[in-house]
């Protein structure tokens, strides 16, 4: 090949596989068996390891400092009056935040749905966690920077009920370790024909992508090398931690149009700074759900997954993670508020599950932060311990199903609740494909 030709198709491949996100062929093999409880889910990975202590049992610094001040600081989610004392976790202050994030939601998901407050976690890991909620199963033998083995939520959705990629979105945090590898496994039966598309903000709209890509110019290979080498730079570095190649996407005119219509729309709201931000935009993981918000209203999916994970620097700084905890409800409000007063397509007939990977360790590790708060890792029996909660059409209001002592559903339920509530259990329960013991959260009311 000559090396005009060259330049010329490598910089138009990797620019179109990093600026647009993943668009696949549909293909429906048979009609869904089952009644649908909604058309829409949203399924939030609930940020990087929860500690029960902090969120459902609402300890605040009581159950991990040795300071008797309980409190609830996740109030758009859970019932339960905030801490009193030592507000580290809002907005403003040096070593504390110290002006608490206001209420969105007038109701409490809580109140709006079900919770299940103990919920047993397949993994004390982020990636092994991460993959029983999009995968339904627990037998994890793939390492780090391969594409799951079993099928994930997103290909049984599409194969079964047909949908178009443009329908099914897993909005990522960022491009570290592997997510990216997430939106579709090896299974045979499955795989890259039924993946979903994989979108990380932070990165396309983070400053170098607006520096190399939204302009969607075309450069001339010879007078404009630079340019061009610049661009690869940056693709190169951001996938560096994927592994292996970006896969070949086939797209159809129509979808192609409507990509290039949401990302250059996306790049004038960015710049204009009028992307649909929760109210405090602090974080990555905020940035995050304002852009997934973003693909919502424009795409009106069946199916987003949006992946968190602020909460992790609790192994090395308690106080921050006590802030990403309070954020992460934040958005979490700040989602369902979204979809009930600006998609009207989606506002009353979608459902919502939350549901952490992984917990963290009983006791803490010796890293001490700025208010000499010691940290927490995840390892011990502690971690295994999570919840769920959702709530939308169908899901009872107020229910809370188990308590600290009757553990009740596992983390691998998610993929078959939400089979159950798009309306393809059947056929996702009979696949041979899900943990043993998972079951849809509706069989376990």
């Amino acid at each position: 090949m000559k090396r005009r030709n060259f330049i010329k198709k490598a910089a138009a491949v990797t620019a179109g596989a990093f600026a647009v996100p993943y668009i696949l062929p549909s293909g429906r093999l048979f009609a869904s068996s089952g009644s649908q409880l909604a058309p829409h889910v949203v399924y939030v990975l609930f940020a990087g390891g929860v500690r029960q202590q902090e969120s459902i049992l609402q300890g605040y610094l009581d159950q991990s400092q040795g300071l008797n001040i309980p409190g609830n600081i996740m109030y758009n989610m859970l019932n339960g009056a905030p801490p009193s004392q030592k507000i580290v976790y809002g907005t403003d202050g040096l070593l504390e935040g110290d002006t608490p994030i206001p209420q969105i939601l007038g109701q409490t998901l809580e109140q709006q749905g079900t919770l299940f407050p103990e919920v047993i976690s397949s993994s004390a890991g982020h990636y092994g966690g991460l993959n029983a909620l999009l995968q339904g199963n627990t037998l994890f033998t793939q390492g780090l920077k391969q594409k799951p083995i079993n099928p994930t939520i997103f290909e049984y959705a599409r194969r079964h009920l047909g949908l178009p990629a443009s329908k099914v979105w897993f909005v990522g945090n960022g491009i570290g370790n592997s997510t990216p590898l997430l939106n579709y496994s090896n299974h045979p039966s499955y795989g890259a024909d039924y993946g979903a598309n994989f979108f990380a903000p932070t990165i396309t709209f983070g400053q170098q992508g607006i520096d190399h890509l939204s302009n969607a110019k075309i450069y001339h290979p010879e007078e404009e090398l630079s340019p061009i080498y610049q661009m690869k730079y940056f693709l190169d570095n951001n996938f560096r931690n994927v592994g292996g190649e970006v896969p070949g996407i086939h797209n159809t005119e129509e979808e192609k149009q409507d990509i290039k219509a949401f990302m250059e729309e996306m790049y004038i709201k960015t710049q204009n700074g009028t992307i649909s931000h929760p109210p405090v935009t602090d974080n990555g993981d905020l940035v995050t759900v304002g852009y997934a918000c973003e693909v919502m209203k424009w795409f009106k999916p069946n199916l987003t997954v949006i992946n968190l994970s602020a909460v992790d620097g609790c192994h090395s700084n308690f106080t921050g993670y006590l802030g990403a905890l309070h954020r992460a409800d934040h958005a979490v409000g700040h989602i369902w508020n979204f979809i009930q007063t600006q998609v009207p397509e989606m506002a009353g007939n979608t459902a919502m599950i939350i549901t952490p990977e992984c917990g963290r360790n009983l006791m803490p590790n010796p890293i001490e932060d700025q208010n000499d708060w010691k940290a927490f890792d995840h390892s011990d029996a502690n971690t295994r311990r999570i919840f769920t909660q959702m709530v939308g059409p169908s899901i009872p209001s107020g229910l809370r199903v188990g308590s600290e002592t009757n553990q009740v559903g596992i983390s691998a339920d998610g993929a078959p609740t939400i089979a159950e509530i798009l309306g393809f259990k059947q056929e996702i329960m009979s696949s041979g494909l899900l943990a043993g013991n998972a079951q849809s959260l509706f069989d376990r009311i």
